[in-house]
């Protein structure tokens, strides 16, 4: 499956990890063309029913990613992505795909390379899973 080009929705706070986003892009640093980006106010915000919809409507994996435990601008909402995405895990689990389809990450404004290294591993580790049987 060299060839196989996973379809990856991501989902990024408006705060912090879509400016990282903006950062990576700014400082042209290089990441796979595979993601799709919806900003959303807050990772917390991101519904266990948001991720199935990617799931359902195609995407191969689900990236979700916040502002660091503690620098949350609505104080909780990144306390809240983790349970939102512990319970779409199982959730994702229970469709029969494999957990590492989702993955949550906390990026920063100025993290910028973190931005682009989570993603070329994540691009990788769908790659590595083959598409999914979902979508």
């Amino acid at each position: 499956m060299e060839d196989f080009e996973p379809k990856i929705v991501a989902f990024a706070c408006n705060w912090c990890s879509y400016a990282g986003a903006d950062m990576a892009g700014v400082s042209r640093l290089q990441y796979p063309p595979n993601i799709r980006t919806i900003r959303v106010m807050c990772s917390g915000r991101v519904s266990p029913a948001f991720i199935l919809r990617a799931f359902e409507s195609g995407a191969d994996g689900v990236f979700v990613s916040g502002c660091h435990i503690g620098d949350c601008h609505y104080g909780f909402g990144n306390r809240r992505a983790e349970k939102q995405i512990d319970h779409a895990r199982r959730l994702v689990e229970m469709l029969g795909l494999e957990p590492d389809r989702l993955r949550l990450e906390w990026i920063s404004a100025s993290e910028g390379d973190k931005f682009a290294s989570s993603i070329r591993e994540f691009v990788e580790r769908i790659k590595q899973l083959g598409k999914s049987p979902v979508g």
